[in-house]
């Protein structure tokens, strides 16, 4: 196939005004050169597109479609221009009428050329369906997320379903959980295309896959996803799971990579391929030899500058990020500091930690944990994605917070990202019901934290640095680290004199070992090796790889 760009228009409209006016236009699949328009109507309708590279002028448009109330239409548009914006609306008719409505002008952007500046957001853990997501905080966040202007939006899991009855859950419930998605994403996605990374309340783990199929919870979320939305799957742009599945599934569309930019984006399932058990402990978390192998030739042949890894928790269940990243399938350890990898995983080769780290990944973001949190281990940052909608701000900060050891912070909101040729800034805007805001401590759309990453974000960087909110890179940013190797004193000089500092060494396996507020700390007691010496002040944050010898 050749490479396509898949615009996923669903049109959600309620009885009550009978298209009086559009009320969902999603985007997805974004490629380089071409536009698949899904769209979805409660009533039969005749619709097309109509499109161009200028505002208010649209050379081109589809055929117009006879659309079967609530059944999507997919339809492919060719011969788009890679790196170019685009502007478009949508026309239908009742076939009742004559007259086509139009929605407002909407737009978006093909692929990036490389040393191109860009956006995307991410966001995740709406839980609407099992209430403790908040619909009207939702809306808000989604339109926090459209006034960036991104070229797409990242959805990281527990959107869609609901499993805490995966035995009597049946199809229509999965039909419902879905399609009530559109009401939601229509408020931000007709100009910024979404994608998908599968959660555990989606209900997709292979163990249910194999219990009593085709009727089982997985099979349903698998269909009806596929349904109503449009993930993708290899056709010469994107590269993802090729595995046909039974049952009406075909391509699963779990997993995927593209190249945006200067970006690699590689989204990964953490439950389809756990098949052991109900409940997968330790060594039952996998993502199966497949989608490893995918996984490490996507990240081996990969030129970009930039690689992100999106995941919806590093092993699926348990809480935090770099304290589970040391273990099992990700870290390689059995839990008690004894690495077994090779023995669980025979000639697999880097548990997937390591596997990030050694082909210079510069973030992997996750969900699950519902606070917004930050963590580096050997170089690689640890990006927890808040909750999108939880309005009391304080769910996952209460319940997850311990788990982590560095940046944490509650509310809700979603992360801003600015792909630029330089580096890679991300900030967590957060979102507040109005009634939220009338004291005066915080406001809608508020930066609550940023940083930026460099490339060749990985310990064998030793001059990697991160910056803090408000910082700016330059001279002034340099740390001065001596004598390194040491075997005893380590001395650390920090730009402009700072007074206030705190330092912090980490080993290779990320446990903190050193925590100190000298600027002489004395390294003498630690075996021979490499450390990361990580220094936080009021304006910034610094790391730096030190030796030691014995």
């Amino acid at each position: 196939m050749s490479n396509t760009f898949y615009l996923l228009l669903l049109i959600f409209c309620s009885q009550a005004s009978l298209f009086a006016q559009t009320k969902s236009i999603i985007l997805g699949r974004p490629t380089d050169k071409t536009i698949t328009v899904s769209a979805y109507f409660d009533q039969n309708v005749e619709f097309y597109v109509e499109y161009g590279t200028k505002t208010g002028e649209y050379a081109a448009k589809t055929a117009n479609i006879l659309n079967k109330a609530k059944t999507p239409n997919h339809v492919e548009i060719q011969g788009l221009n890679p790196n170019t914006k685009y502007f478009y609306k949508l026309r239908w008719r009742l076939l009742t009428t004559s007259n086509f409505s139009a929605t407002p002008e909407y737009t978006f952007q093909t692929q990036r050329a490389a040393n191109t500046t860009f956006k995307f957001v991410v966001e995740g853990d709406e839980h609407l369906h099992d209430k403790k997501g908040v619909p009207n905080l939702f809306r808000i966040t989604l339109q926090n997320m459209l006034k960036a202007e991104p070229d797409f939006m990242v959805s990281m899991g527990d959107m869609f379903g609901d499993d805490h009855t995966p035995n009597t859950t049946t199809s229509a419930d999965m039909d419902f959980y879905h399609r009530d998605l559109l009401q939601y994403l229509t408020e931000a996605c007709y100009s910024m295309p979404f994608f998908f990374c599968l959660g555990n309340h989606e209900g997709e783990f292979g163990y249910y896959l194999k219990q009593n199929p085709p009727n089982n919870i997985a099979v349903y979320a698998t269909n009806w996803r596929k349904f109503y939305f449009a993930n993708p799957f290899p056709n010469g742009f994107y590269t993802g799971n090729s595995v046909k599945e039974a049952h009406g599934m075909d391509l699963p569309e779990n997993y995927y990579a593209f190249t945006w930019g200067d970006a690699l984006f590689v989204v990964i399932d953490v439950y389809r391929h756990c098949d052991i058990n109900e409940k997968p402990q330790n060594w039952d978390w996998t993502l199966g030899k497949t989608q490893y192998d995918w996984l490490k030739q996507t990240l081996e042949t990969s030129k970009a500058k930039y690689k992100f890894v999106f995941g919806h928790h590093t092993r699926g269940q348990g809480r935090g990020a770099v304290v589970t990243a040391k273990d099992y399938e990700w870290g390689g350890n059995n839990g008690k500091s004894t690495y077994e990898f090779d023995t669980q995983r025979p000639g697999w080769g880097l548990p997937i930690h390591q596997l990030m780290v050694k082909n210079g990944v510069n973030i992997f973001f996750q969900g699950h944990d519902h606070l917004y949190a930050k963590e580096s281990l050997d170089g690689l940052v640890y990006q927890e994605t808040p909750m999108a909608c939880d309005s009391t701000y304080t769910i996952g900060m209460l319940a997850n917070a311990d788990a982590y050891t560095d940046v944490k912070l509650d509310g809700s909101g979603h992360l801003v990202v600015t792909v630029s040729p330089e580096n890679v800034k991300v900030e967590y805007v957060r979102a507040y019901l109005p009634a939220d805001t009338k004291d005066g401590k915080h406001k809608n759309g508020e930066v609550a934290h940023s940083y930026t990453v460099v490339a060749g974000n990985t310990m064998p960087n030793p001059n990697q640095v991160i910056l803090g909110t408000n910082a700016v890179p330059n001279s002034a940013n340099e740390m001065k680290v001596y004598p390194n190797p040491t075997f005893d004193k380590l001395k650390v000089e920090l730009p402009d004199n700072t007074a206030t500092f705190e330092i912090k060494v980490f080993d290779a396996f990320g446990k903190m070992i050193l925590q100190s507020q000298s600027p002489e700390i004395d390294m003498s007691s630690f075996a021979s090796g490499t450390y990361l010496l990580y220094v936080e002040t009021k304006s910034e944050k610094l790391t730096k790889k030190i030796i030691i010898t014995h």
